[in-house]
């Protein structure tokens, strides 16, 4: 329970807990901010770390001289490709071996696997590159096009406009409009449009399959 509430506030509060981190890091904070967003979109159960709003919060802060934005931009970059291609090659390794134990089985079985995969080749591209724009699914589509057996060429190739459009996006956002009034004065309910707008899709998708 406690666990919760620190995530929770850790991506309500993201840009008080940032500035400890940048005061107690100094330039090692670049590797932590690395370290967040690789095991956030590498490690299929680690979804609910900080994602958009650690972008948004990070481009803040290199507004304001304290962080690089080239160096950040790269950081991220780096860090949500590598990711990515980590989540792949698990789900690559394990995801069948997961449907055929029946784990999980309310999540994805082998017939939601059959249709993933023929999606995936339909689909893939756009699928991964939206993906990264919606928290949790993000860290769950490339696990899926590992278990499903997307062509890796193609994952990469589109893996790779995601992580570039997404911390591009997301990083500049903040790095343009953090330190408007409004958002430093509403600051947290800044981060809970964001993430609302990042899971809107996502409860969209869901009606229209119901």
């Amino acid at each position: 329970m406690e666990l919760v509430k620190f995530i929770i506030s850790f991506i309500l509060h993201i840009d008080e807990h940032l500035v400890e981190i940048i005061s107690l890091f100094d330039h090692w904070t670049y590797i932590v901010l690395f370290l967040i967003v690789f095991i956030e979109t590498g490690v299929v159960i680690f979804p609910f770390l900080p994602g958009d709003s650690l972008l948004f919060a990070s481009g803040t802060f290199a507004s304001m001289g304290s962080l690089s934005l080239s160096i950040l931009i790269l950081t991220f970059i780096s860090a949500a490709i590598l990711g990515d291609a980590v989540n792949y090659y698990i789900g690559q390794k394990v995801g069948k071996s997961v449907i055929e134990k029946n784990r999980f089985s309310r999540m994805i079985n082998r017939e939601k696997m059959i249709v993933a995969e023929g999606f995936f080749n339909r689909h893939g591209g756009k699928t991964i590159i939206i993906a990264r724009f919606m928290p949790f699914i993000r860290t769950f589509v490339p696990f899926v096009a590992g278990a499903s057996g997307m062509n890796y060429r193609l994952f990469t190739f589109y893996n790779i406009v995601g992580a570039v459009l997404w911390v591009l996006i997301c990083t500049l956002a903040g790095y343009l409009f953090g330190n408007l009034r409004f958002v430093e004065e509403n600051f947290s309910v800044v981060i809970l449009i964001i993430i609302f707008l990042s899971i809107l899709p996502a409860i969209f998708s869901f009606f229209k399959n119901r």
